[in-house]
């Protein structure tokens, strides 16, 4: 990235930063990946209970290999040879750990937190239960409205994460939701299918509880 790109980065980021601390979510700047996970590190306490929803920037920055580090009491989801049921009572658990951990699907300059569920066990740990929520947010996230964030969880993040997932689903297929061919931008419209994994929308604004939720925005890009 060259000077004037980056430039015009730091400059959204900035903005981003400031709205969301606005909105009484904790925000904060690291340029990398290394940077991230030591601020991770920072936040967490030894012995804390801790778990996650499914993310790929957190796999990318190297927290899930610090959550198992036994320096935690780690409800691991994905766990060698969990059964669907014990992944089901850990998901339940998550709801009184101290920290739950996660990405967003977009982030916008206006200050909000935009993220779609289909199994749904992230988004409301994302609302109440734990004591903190960490997210790790690539800058490839950051949109300028909620318009934006619903294009880009239907054009990027969903077909993505149908493709990792194996989800017989239309955007797992043809690369985007069939409601973007349909012409049809609204945030609930979408496929049918048992695969959908647009099922549940979630948008945090402005926040009671100050600094529960915890952005770490990254200079890099991450996840889908």
């Amino acid at each position: 990235m060259d000077q004037h790109a980056k430039k015009a980065l730091d400059l959204r980021i900035e903005q981003t930063i400031k709205a969301l601390k606005e909105n009484n979510i904790a925000a904060c700047y690291v340029p990398d990946k290394a940077s991230a996970l030591a601020r991770v590190k920072e936040l967490l306490h030894e012995g804390d209970t801790v778990s996650n929803g499914g993310s790929m920037s957190l796999r990318e920055v190297g927290v899930i290999d610090l959550l198992r580090s036994g320096h935690y009491n780690y409800l691991d989801r994905d766990a060698q040879g969990i059964t669907p049921e014990q992944k089901e009572e850990i998901h339940r658990k998550a709801f009184f750990a101290d920290s739950y951990l996660c990405s967003s699907n977009a982030v916008t300059m206006e200050g909000e937190l935009f993220n779609v569920d289909g199994t749904s066990n992230r988004t409301p740990a994302i609302l109440y239960g734990p004591k903190q929520v960490i997210m790790v947010v690539g800058c490839n996230k950051i949109v300028r409205n909620l318009e934006e964030a619903i294009a880009r969880v239907k054009s990027t993040a969903a077909p993505a994460n149908a493709i990792r997932l194996s989800c017989d689903t239309y955007c797992a297929i043809k690369g985007e939701c069939v409601s973007l061919s349909q012409g049809d931008n609204g945030m609930t419209a979408g496929c049918k299918g048992a695969g959908r994994i647009c099922c549940n929308y979630v948008v945090c604004s402005y926040q009671r509880n100050k600094d529960r939720i915890k952005v770490i925005l990254v200079g890099e890009e991450l996840g889908y």
